[in-house]
């Protein structure tokens, strides 16, 4: 019995003890992490990134957006530069050929076709010839074309509302097809020939030599000549006297005649024969039979239209005056003898511009491509011997001393040989003039 008791009693303690170290063992861990959870909570900074994280979601957010923006606009500055660059080579392009009567008109179209219509969303675009900035602000024959458009802020208008400004840039140069002087003469010695003290500008424009003479163009003396650039099949003499912009080119091909193709109405009979002029009077379009003399003192108006001069001359004397608009005379020949040809003496006043469309348009002069080569055309008015568009005479041996001085003139001269007995002037800068191209138009983008 005794023995019973202790054996319970044992078991009682064992179990007591038992649980006494399971008391232990569950007291000690919560002792622990208590301590550990409070010495955790010191340490925690999870409430710090969740502020600072709260702070910086506006920024991030808006670095996301602008970072997505820039992309936009730079996508948009690509395509407005393809646009500036093809506005502005197509603006050079016509201007060499004469194909374009307003540039900006040129240039606003091919900048329509990328998608920047001026005065649309906000677009400007600004053409200037010369440009107005950069290394070509002196250069009559590049085209600076700018386009502006402000760019709407989409995922970046949480740093404000104001609209963003992109622009492009471009400037297109103008290359061959800019001449302002042909002699067509295969052959000749002094196909172009300055002596003298003669003094050629050709303002912006090339001069060009079909002569595979090893002088082809001749400038002797102390004659002159300043011009964007000289080009002969042939050689040249006294090169020193020559002063160009982009050099002179010798040995090279010849130049084809820019009017071959270009032809006057036909005409019969005679509305006046061996008509003389001596004071104030305006004539119409007709067949002048025996040509035209203006005597001193005579100031002749000519209408609107074509003058055929059927053998005989033109003749204009000094202190006579003779102008027209939208005029084309016509040096021929009915009977293919007695070629008519023209006299413009010094001192003589002479303002003519050609008409603007027709079969005659932009040929102020027309020599007849029948007549024998060497015809003599003596175009010697001076300072006031204004010839607007183009003198063509292709198989005339032309003297020349005029033309305006000014470098927004547009006067061009193609002869069977040129030679220059005074001062002369010329320029092609003939947007309303539909002239011809002489030698052929390219256009490179230089900015």
């Amino acid at each position: 019995m005794t023995d019973a008791k202790g054996a319970v009693a044992r078991h009682v303690g064992d179990v007591n003890a038992v649980r006494g170290a399971i008391g232990a063992i569950g007291r000690a861990p919560a002792v622990t992490g208590s301590q550990n959870l409070l010495q955790n909570f010191r340490r925690d900074e999870a409430g710090s990134y969740t502020v600072i994280f709260a702070v910086l979601l506006p920024v991030l957010v808006g670095s996301v957006g602008i970072a997505t923006d820039i992309g936009l606009w730079y996508k948009t500055r690509q395509t407005m530069q393809g646009a500036s660059d093809s506005a502005a080579a197509s603006a050079a392009a016509a201007y060499a050929a004469n194909t374009a009567s307003d540039l900006t008109v040129q240039a606003d179209a091919v900048a329509d076709s990328y998608g920047f219509v001026k005065g649309v969303r906000g677009v400007s675009i600004a053409v200037n010839r010369p440009p107005t900035s950069g290394s070509y602000t002196a250069d009559q024959n590049a085209i600076e074309v700018i386009i502006r458009q402000p760019q709407a802020r989409l995922f970046s208008a949480i740093w404000g509302s104001q609209q963003v400004p992109v622009s492009s840039r471009s400037v297109a140069k103008s290359y061959g097809g800019v001449a302002c002087v042909l002699a067509l003469d295969p052959t000749a010695s002094g196909a172009i020939n300055a002596q003298g003290s003669t003094g050629v500008a050709l303002n912006a424009c090339a001069l060009y030599s079909d002569s595979n003479s090893s002088s082809s163009v001749n400038v002797g003396g102390s004659a002159t000549i300043s011009t964007l650039s000289v080009g002969v099949v042939g050689g040249v003499s006294g090169a020193s006297k020559i002063t160009t912009v982009q050099g002179i080119t010798t040995g090279g091909s010849s130049i084809p005649d820019p009017y071959a193709g270009a032809s006057y109405p036909s005409f019969s009979g005679c509305d006046a024969h061996n008509y003389t002029a001596k004071a104030t009077v305006t004539i119409n379009p007709g067949v002048y039979c025996g040509g035209i003399s203006l005597n001193a003192g005579a100031n002749v108006t000519l209408s609107p239209g074509v003058y055929y001069m059927d053998q005989g001359s033109l003749s204009v004397n000094g202190s006579a005056t003779l102008t027209g608009t939208g005029v084309t005379i016509v040096f021929t020949s009915s009977t293919g003898n007695n070629y008519a040809t023209a006299t413009i003496n010094g001192g003589a006043t002479v303002n003519l511009t050609p008409p603007t469309s027709g079969p005659t348009a932009g040929i102020v002069l027309f020599g007849d491509r029948n007549m024998p080569v060497g015809a003599s055309f003596k175009l010697n008015g001076g300072a006031s011997q204004v010839l607007v568009g183009a003198t063509y005479l292709p198989k005339g041996a032309v003297q020349f001393a005029g033309g305006n001085s000014s470098a927004n003139s547009c006067a061009q001269l193609v002869g069977d040989t040129v030679t220059f007995t005074g001062n002369s002037n010329f320029a092609i800068n003939c947007p309303g003039t539909p002239i011809k191209p002489i030698g052929s138009s390219a256009a490179k983008l230089v900015e």
